[in-house]
């Protein structure tokens, strides 16, 4: 059974997702603050977070901050509307997705469902080993080094980097990347892709500004360097 952390500071919204996620079979629990939060995760196994940005005290975005020193878990933020410039913040901190708030019930199951899918992937068997301009990713292990020296990603990060691993020197457009780590259609949702291409330029990269291995194609896409 997975098991799913929640973490709003409103009493209301905690209880209707434990119940929406409850109903899907999962394990839920919940936390009102983003130091709960951070305290759960030490002291137990999740396999998600839901975390909302706007909270008391530690808001969502430094929760996660934290959370990533520490640990890869998928994150989806829970937004409102008018949070545009915190959802791409939340990206570039470590953030897997974000739902807007009012939600709707079945568009926060299919991602949750979606980073599940992903996160599971990551502890699979199949072993795949790929090598490309000093970085090495061992698909068994689950693990990138780049130079010998361990790289901590995210899965949507991983994700990203093992579609143009697989096919160096290939672009793909933002579109084509999102449908192949999510098996699903966008809708828009794309638009977050480069994003994830920025956070993940910055650790594979030695100078983000000026990469040599992870390169745009204006108008196009994105290619990995063989």
């Amino acid at each position: 059974m997975y098991r799913i952390l929640v973490c709003d500071d409103e009493k209301d919204i905690r209880r209707a997702l434990g119940i929406y996620l409850a109903g899907e079979g999962y394990d839920v629990t919940e936390t009102a603050s983003g130091q709960g939060a951070l305290e759960a995760m030490k002291q137990g196994h999740f396999d998600l977070v839901l975390m909302d940005i706007m909270m008391p005290g530690m808001d969502g975005i430094e929760t996660t901050i934290q959370l990533r020193k520490f640990s890869n878990v998928p994150v989806i933020f829970l937004t409102a509307k008018s949070e545009d410039m915190d959802k791409v913040l939340g990206l570039n901190i470590g953030a897997d997705d974000y739902v807007t708030k009012p939600f709707n019930t079945m568009e926060l199951l299919a991602r949750v469902k979606a980073q599940l899918r992903r996160y599971t992937t990551l502890n699979g068997t199949t072993s795949v080993t790929m090598s490309v301009g000093g970085l090495l990713l061992d698909d068994d292990a689950k693990k990138v080094t780049l130079f010998g020296e361990a790289l901590s990603l995210t899965p949507t990060e991983y994700d990203i980097l093992k579609v143009l691993m697989q096919s160096p020197g290939k672009v793909f457009s933002s579109k084509e990347l999102y449908q192949m780590i999510r098996n699903e259609d966008p809708f828009g949702a794309e638009a977050s892709i480069p994003v994830h291409i920025r956070h993940l330029r910055e650790k594979i990269e030695p100078d983000p500004t000026n990469p040599r291995l992870l390169k745009v194609v204006w108008g196009k896409g994105y290619k990995l360097e063989s």
